[in-house]
């Protein structure tokens, strides 16, 4: 019975593996349209939310299932709460991709009014954060979550870069100023990613410690 059990868990480990490699190409393709203003490529990142969510429905049945079938013991259902909560925000992750996408379709044919600098440093370490956060679940590595919290500072310090930069260009009556809007709601929306990473990162040191925001829940 444990072995079957075992392979359950193991199966549910590869599949979150999955949702997070494709939520990482998402981003990565999301910013690569928006960069270089390619609307089949943004066309293809909302596709690709269909995907994630399937992936989320996927994962999420499977641990239903254990919870009902196999009565896990303590640590054991700390990792599939935790892989609930994880695919939560893989999801909404999934979502911030589909609405940067649509913005990349909208500002296709426009000039950008100043070169996309920080957003791609935002989208690359919004990558690394989801990578580690997923890798720390896999590896039970409860030092790497940790971790993320520190590169979500990271995060935060390019959105005020980018903020102070728009708003000041909206202050010197900019032509384009819808434009430095719909920048910022991007910038927005890649900081949101990183708050969903951090999010995931807690939920991995739950399922090792039963610690949720130095909170003991189980």
């Amino acid at each position: 019975m444990r072995n079957r059990f075992d392979e359950q868990l193991e199966m549910l480990n590869r599949s979150l593996i999955e949702m997070g490699a494709g939520i990482e190409e998402s981003i990565a393709i999301t910013t690569k349209a928006l960069t270089e203003q390619n609307t089949e490529l943004a066309r293809r990142a909302i596709e690709m939310e269909g995907e994630i969510d399937r992936l989320e429905k996927e994962i999420e049945a499977m641990c239903l299932k254990l919870l009902l079938q196999q009565h896990p013991v303590a640590s054991d259902l700390r990792n599939i709460s935790a892989a609930l909560k994880m695919i939560t925000d893989m999801e909404r992750i999934g979502d911030q991709c589909e609405d940067i996408a649509e913005i990349a379709i909208i500002l296709a044919n426009d000039t950008y009014i100043k070169k996309l600098e920080h957003i791609p440093m935002m989208a690359e370490a919004a990558v690394k954060m989801v990578t580690k956060a997923v890798n720390a679940y896999v590896n039970r590595d409860v030092e790497m979550a940790r971790s993320i919290e520190k590169d979500d500072d990271y995060v935060d310090e390019l959105f005020d870069i980018i903020k102070l930069d728009l708003m000041k260009l909206i202050r010197d009556g900019i032509e384009n100023s819808l434009q430095a809007m719909d920048l910022l709601m991007v910038a927005k929306y890649y900081e949101r990613i990183a708050d969903h990473a951090v999010n995931i990162a807690e939920w991995v040191v739950f399922s090792m410690t039963g610690e949720h925001k130095s909170q003991k829940i189980m």
